[in-house]
This record gives structure tokens, sequence and C-alpha cells, in this order.
């Protein structure tokens, strides 16, 4: 009661617990003292972000420019990462790669993680025969490699940048349907969901208002890891000559016609794609391992 008073006369809200709401800032300074080394994941993504963001305005050269005279040019100041086969800029198709990768990534991860949560949530609590067969169909898309899968629905719809998400939502979604069926299974058992299932809510709203903001951590969770596999997956797909069109600027792309030519002759051309794709999934891979560490209650210990 004592708390409670003080609390209304300081002029703050009461919280369940006692305890205020972090701000952001707050939020991320803990963090960064808790997981240093997810922290520097953190820093490196958001980094490459801000790149892709502003590759229209920090890029020396357009992507598309050629100079005829310095072609395989090595690295120099005019040209800090030198220029590929055609008199291209590589510094300047590497940012604009950043947005192609990027993009192609957080897209296809939200919308395959998005659609995995809800399909798994909903096959969980409604249960029985429904769930019995989904998790059938979720099994023979799982039956599948990732990347064939991937190649055969390129292969089938052709290459573009909108093709190639779609084919990254149908490999990611049935992972993540398969995970987040286990977590609801368990919290539809919950005494809160009994509850709400004994004073009449409606399923849809159980689901929606109770289970799925239970498992908002571990959505945060697979968002995080995946997204490295994404990345890694469109790389592939255009290093294989069936992702992204050729004359678009990507980091696949560019380390698939590099590698394949000019590894010998111009090697900064592979060099400078390989390694911005190391970057990004070394960033994404150390940032989803901090937050499982934080979010997962079996590991907050750790």
């Amino acid at each position: 009661m004592i708390v409670g008073n003080r609390t209304q006369e300081e002029g703050l809200p009461e919280f369940a617990g006692g305890r205020q709401p972090q701000r952001l800032w707050e939020v991320i300074l803990t963090f960064s003292r808790r997981k240093p080394v997810g922290a520097t994941g953190g820093v490196i993504l958001v980094a490459l972000v801000i790149i892709a963001i502003t590759a229209p305005w920090i890029s020396p050269y357009d992507p598309y420019e050629i100079f005829a005279d310095h072609r395989k040019a090595p690295p120099q100041i005019a040209y800090p990462l030198g220029t590929d086969q055609l008199g291209r800029d590589v510094l300047s198709r590497v940012f604009y790669g950043a947005r192609i990768s990027l993009y192609v990534g957080i897209i296809s991860v939200a919308a395959g993680i998005s659609l995995g949560f809800v399909l798994g949530a909903v096959s969980a609590y409604i249960g029985g025969t429904f769930d019995l067969l989904f998790q059938r169909v979720v099994d023979a898309m799982i039956a599948f490699p990732g990347i064939i899968l991937a190649l055969t629905l390129i292969a089938v719809l052709g290459s573009s940048v909108n093709n190639v998400i779609y084919a990254l939502v149908a490999v990611l979604w049935p992972g993540a349907s398969r995970t987040v069926r286990s977590q609801v299974l368990s919290l539809k058992e919950m005494d809160y969901v009994i509850a709400a299932r004994a004073i009449g809510m409606s399923p849809a709203r159980i689901v929606v208002r109770h289970i799925m903001p239970n498992c908002f951590a571990l959505y945060i969770i697979l968002a995080t890891i995946t997204l490295g596999t994404a990345i890694i997956t469109e790389a592939s797909l255009s290093f294989l000559g069936l992702g992204i069109p050729g004359d678009v600027p990507s980091w696949g792309g560019m380390l698939a016609r590099a590698s394949q030519e000019f590894i010998k002759s111009a090697p900064w051309i592979a060099l400078s794609s390989g390694i911005a794709i190391a970057l990004a999934v070394f960033g994404v891979n150390l940032l989803g391992d901090a937050l499982r560490d934080v979010l997962d209650p079996k590991l907050r210990g750790r």
C-alpha cells in the first residue's frame, strides 16, 4: 500500500511488479552491457542498413556507369575497391547491392516468419484433425531442401526480385510454423487461457490477445536468426544465375560472375561482395544469438 501511495504521489503510473517501463535507449544500453558481442552484431547490421538507405548519396559513382578506359582497374584513390570487367565502380555496386540483399532478406523474413507464426498458432490452438493434416503439409515442405525448393520456384516463376522473395517465403514459413506450434501447444493449457475459454471468449480473440503476445519473443528470435539464412539463400540463387537479374547490382550476382571468370585477374571484385555477405550474416547471427539468450526464458540465466 505504501509503495502504491508513493507511486501515485510521484505521479508515476503503476505497473505489475512495481516496475517502471524502460526507455528504448535504456533497454539498448542494458542489452549492450549484458551482451557486448550481440551489440556488436547489431551495430554491424544497423551500419549495413544505413549504407543501403543512403547508397544514392554516399556512392561515388552511378552503379551502372561504365568507365571503358578503366576495366578491371585495381583499388586506387579514384576507385577505392577497383572496377569490374565492364569498368563499373565496385564500391558503388557493393553499396547498391546492400539495398537489394537486405531488402530481399528483410521482406522475405518478415513475410515468411509472420505467415508461419500465424499458421502455427492457429493450427496448434485448433488441434484435432485440422492440426494433423496441416502438419503433414508442413512435413512435406520441410522434407525438401530449402535451396532446391527455392530453385524450383524461381525456375517456374522466373528471375526477378519479387519472385526471389516469394521463393524465400515458401522456404521459411514451414520451419517457423513448426517452432511456433510447439510453443502454442504449451501455452494453450495455461490457466489464463483456460479462464478465457471459461468466460466465453472466442477462439480468435484468445489467440490474438493472449497467445500470440506471449510468443512475441519467439517471433523476434526466429526473425533475427533466419535473416542470415535468407541473405545466404538469396546470394546462392544469384550465384547460380536464378536469382536477381544479372544487370541489377547484388552481392550474390557480383560474387558469381567474379568468381567464375575474374578470380585470378581481378580478385577484388569477388572479395568485396564476399566480405559484404560475410559481414551481414556475421552481424545477424551475433545479434540473433544474443537476443535468443536474453528473450528465451530457458537461457536467461546464462
